[in-house]
C-alpha cells in the first residue's frame, strides 16, 4: 500500500522529464534548422528579414508623430521588438514577424492617445488573447473556421495591403521635391525592381531598397543634431483608473483582427508556405502575443502581435527560417540600446515610393495563396488516384459524391465563401466583418443542404449509398 503513492509520484515525474526532453530535442532541432537555412542561403535571409518594414515604419512613423512627448517610446519599441523577433525565431523557426496592433494604431492615432492610453489597449488585448489561449478556445475556435473563410480573410488582408502600398507608392515625399525628377526615379526603379524580383526570386530584392532607401535619406539627415545615445528604461504601470476607458474602446476592437489575422491565419499560412518545418500551433502563437505585451507595455513599447501580411513579405523576400527575423532583431536592439532618436529620424526619411513598392509585393504575396482554395494544398482536401477528396470532418458533403469528391458545385461555393468574406474586408476595411460575412455564407450552404435533404427523405427519395452523408 506504501508503493502505490511513490510509483505515482515516479511516473508523473518520468513523464515530466520525457516531456522536457522532448522540448528540448524540438527546441535544438529548429536552431539547427536555423543554422542550415542561413548558412545555405545568407542573403535572402537578411533580405527577407527587411520584407516587413513596409508595414512596420508607416505606423512607427505615425506614432512618433502624434505626441512627440508623451507617445510611444521608439527606444523601448526598438529595444522589445527586437528581443521578441529573437526569441520568436528561436522558438518557431520560422520568419514569424512582430508587428504593430493596427486598430488599436486607428484609434490612438485619431484620438491622440499618449503612452499610457495606448498601453493600456495592448495589455487589454494581452489579457483577452491570454484567456483564449490558456484555456483552449483559440484551437477549438481554428478547427470550426472552414477553410474558404481563413483564405479569405488572407486574400481580403493581402489586397488591402495591395491598397494601401499603392496610395503610399504615389505620395511624395516633401524633402525630395527640392530635387526635381528624383521621386519619379525613384518609383520606377522601385517598380522595375518589383518586377524583376518576380522573375529572379532569390535576388535580394527588400535589402537592395532598404539601401537605396538609406542612401537618398542619409542627405536629409546632416542637418540633425547627434542623437547618439544609451537607452535608459522608464517603467510605469500601463493600466490604471485614467487609461482603462480609452484602452478598451481601442483593445475591444483589435482583439478580433489579432485572433483572426495575427493568429489563425498566421499559423494556417506557415502550413502553406513552410509545409516541412512544423506549424505553431495558434495556441502557442496566441501565448507568444500574450507575453510580448504584457511585458513591453510597460516601457512603452508600442504593442505588437504577429501577422499574415508580414510572414508572406518576409517570405516573398526571401525568408524561410527563424534565422532572419533573429538577425533583424539583432538590429533592432542595436538601435535601441544605443541610436533611438538617430533611427527615428533615419526611418522618418525613407522614401514613400520604397515603403509602398514593398506594401505592394507583400500584399500580393499574402493574396496569392488563395490560389490553392480548391487544391491538394488546401488543409481541408486530400489528393488519391480517383481525385480530389474533401476530407475535413468539419466540412459539409452534402454537395459531393459518396466518397467525398470535390465536384464543381462545391468549388463554386467554396469559392463564393471566399470571396464573399473578401469583399466584407475590403467594403468596410474590418477583418471581423468580413469574417461574420463569410461564415453566415458558409453556414447559409449547410442549412439550405440540410433543407434540401430532409425534403427529399420526406419525398422518400434519398439514395441509401448517401445515407451516411447526412448533414
Amino acid at each position: 500500500m506504501d508503493l502505490e503513492p511513490e510509483t505515482r509520484s515516479s511516473k508523473i515525474k518520468r513523464q515530466a522529464k520525457d516531456g522536457i526532453r522532448g522540448n528540448l530535442d524540438h527546441f535544438w532541432k529548429i536552431q539547427e534548422y536555423n543554422q542550415k537555412t542561413f548558412r545555405q542561403q545568407p542573403l535572402p535571409e537578411i533580405s527577407g528579414a527587411f520584407g516587413d518594414i513596409g508595414t512596420l515604419l508607416p505606423i512607427i512613423i505615425a506614432y512618433i508623430g502624434i505626441n512627440p512627448e508623451s507617445g510611444i517610446d521608439l527606444s523601448s519599441t526598438l529595444v522589445f521588438t527586437g528581443l521578441f523577433n529573437i526569441f520568436t525565431g528561436l522558438l518557431f523557426g520560422i520568419p514569424l514577424p512582430v508587428q504593430p496592433m493596427k486598430a488599436i494604431a486607428a484609434v490612438a492615432l485619431s484620438r491622440q492617445f499618449d503612452m499610457e492610453e495606448v498601453a493600456a489597449a495592448g495589455m487589454i488585448v494581452a489579457v483577452g488573447v491570454g484567456i483564449l489561449s490558456v484555456s483552449g478556445l483559440l484551437d477549438w475556435f481554428n478547427r470550426r473556421i472552414p477553410v474558404p473563410v481563413i483564405k479569405g480573410i488572407q486574400l481580403g488582408v493581402g489586397i488591402s495591403l495591395v491598397t494601401y502600398g499603392g496610395s503610399i507608392f504615389i505620395k511624395r515625399d516633401e524633402y525630395l521635391l527640392l530635387y526635381p525628377g528624383l521621386p519619379e526615379l525613384l518609383q520606377v526603379v522601385a517598380f522595375v525592381g518589383f518586377l524583376a524580383s518576380n522573375v529572379f526570386r532569390r535576388l535580394p530584392f527588400a535589402l537592395m531598397l532598404l539601401f537605396l532607401g538609406i542612401l537618398v535619406a542619409l542627405p536629409s539627415l546632416i542637418s540633425h543634431p547627434k542623437t547618439l545615445g544609451i537607452w535608459h528604461p522608464h517603467p510605469f504601470v500601463p493600466l490604471t483608473a485614467r487609461s482603462y476607458q480609452p484602452g478598451l474602446d481601442a483593445g475591444l476592437g483589435q482583439i478580433p483582427l489579432t485572433i483572426l489575422n495575427s493568429i489563425i491565419a498566421v499559423s494556417a499560412l506557415s502550413a502553406d508556405l513552410l509545409p516541412t518545418v512544423p506549424t505553431p500551433s495558434p495556441t502557442a502563437i496566441g501565448l507568444s502575443v500574450t507575453v510580448m505585451n504584457l511585458i513591453g507595455c510597460w516601457f512603452g513599447s508600442m504593442p505588437v502581435c504577429h501577422g499574415s501580411g508580414g510572414l508572406a513579405a518576409q517570405y516573398r523576400f526571401g525568408a524561410r527560417s527563424g534565422a532572419s527575423v533573429i538577425f533583424l532583431g539583432l538590429i533592432k536592439l542595436l538601435l535601441g540600446l544605443f541610436a533611438g532618436r538617430f533611427a527615428a529620424n533615419l526611418l522618418q526619411a525613407i522614401p514613400n515610393a520604397i515603403l509602398g513598392i514593398m506594401l505592394i509585393a507583400a500584399g500580393l504575396e499574402l493574396a496569392n495563396v488563395g490560389e490553392t482554395l480548391n487544391t491538394a494544398e488546401a488543409r481541408d482536401i486530400s489528393e488519391d488516384k480517383e481525385g480530389l477528396v474533401v476530407t475535413s470532418p468539419s466540412q459539409d458533403r452534402s454537395n459531393t459524391s459518396a466518397r467525398g469528391d470535390l465536384t464543381s458545385e462545391r468549388r463554386k461555393r467554396r469559392w463564393t465563401t471566399m470571396l464573399i468574406t473578401v469583399g466584407g474586408i475590403i467594403a468596410f476595411k474590418n477583418d471581423a466583418v468580413g469574417f461574420v460575412a463569410g461564415m453566415l455564407c458558409h453556414r447559409s450552404y449547410q442549412l439550405y443542404d440540410r433543407y434540401s435533404w430532409r425534403r427529399s427523405a420526406r419525398q422518400g427519395t434519398i439514395r441509401l449509398e448517401d445515407d451516411s452523408h447526412r448533414p
